[in-house]
């Protein structure tokens, strides 16, 4: 729900209402096994892994903390629908969910670690 305000330059703005509005909780509550938040630590403490599953791995930790997806998305500087989509395959797959599936389309020109000639 969103109102209007003028601020005093003629422009108007969109501000949230604060007022009767909460974040929503998401169904997928995260309970993580000793082992899962073993592996899930390492990879996100891991700096030589690719960004995406060092990203993923905190997600799922900061679930498991018990954070909103609105509070996890602001804290990684990620969207929450993305948040809630690693949340949801991750309560479903568990760790294997966090895994890049395959791409429908056509394949990459080069292979991830390929040189190009020339």
């Amino acid at each position: 729900m969103y109102s209007y305000c003028e601020n005093g330059g003629g422009r108007v703005e969109s501000t949230r209402r604060e007022v009767g509005w909460m974040p929503r909780e998401s169904p997928f509550v995260i309970k993580l096994s000793t082992e899962e938040r073993r592996v899930l630590g390492e990879r996100a403490r891991k700096y030589t892994s690719p960004y995406f599953n060092v990203v993923r791995a905190k997600m799922i930790l900061l679930a498991a903390d018990g954070l909103s997806n609105d509070e996890i998305a602001t804290r990684l500087d990620v969207g929450r629908d993305v948040v809630s989509q690693w949340r949801k395959r991750f309560f479903e797959k568990r760790l294997p969910g966090l895994e890049e599936g395959p791409r429908s389309g056509r394949p990459r020109a080069f292979p991830p670690g390929g040189r190009r000639a020339g």
